[in-house]
């Protein structure tokens, strides 16, 4: 299973899910999260505000800070390695790097019918 690591921005709680004007971003962000780790994804979050040694101490990130500033900041590594940076992954691209097919999309999918030709399916 790949690791995924994220580096958020300083936020004002882990998920940057709170307070009275929440970003949708952060929100359908968190979903992804959640969803992805229910189908077996390993996802850590860093906050900047409240884990900045997480940064300070690793080598790729840092060196990304460094030379771009926190206009990179989301940041996501896959294994230790850039995969993102500026903006947070979509369901499709944790769903790509986790390799494995979603569990609820391949229910839906045998559900609905798509994808079945004379009672089998694709």
């Amino acid at each position: 299973m790949k690791r995924i690591q994220v580096f958020d921005p300083a936020l004002c709680c882990s998920s940057g899910v709170c307070g009275v004007e929440v970003d949708q971003k952060l929100v359908t962000f968190a979903a992804d999260v959640d969803w992805a780790k229910q189908n077996g994804a390993l996802i850590e979050r860093f906050n900047l505000a409240q884990q900045p040694l997480a940064f300070a101490d690793n080598a790729v990130v840092k060196g990304l800070l460094e030379r771009t500033g926190q206009d990179a900041l989301p940041v996501t590594l896959v294994d230790g390695e850039l995969a993102l940076a500026g903006r947070y992954p979509s369901r499709d691209e944790l769903t790509r790097w986790t390799g494995k097919a979603p569990v609820v999309a391949a229910a839906a999918k045998a559900a609905s019918g798509c994808g079945c030709s004379g009672g089998r399916c694709a």
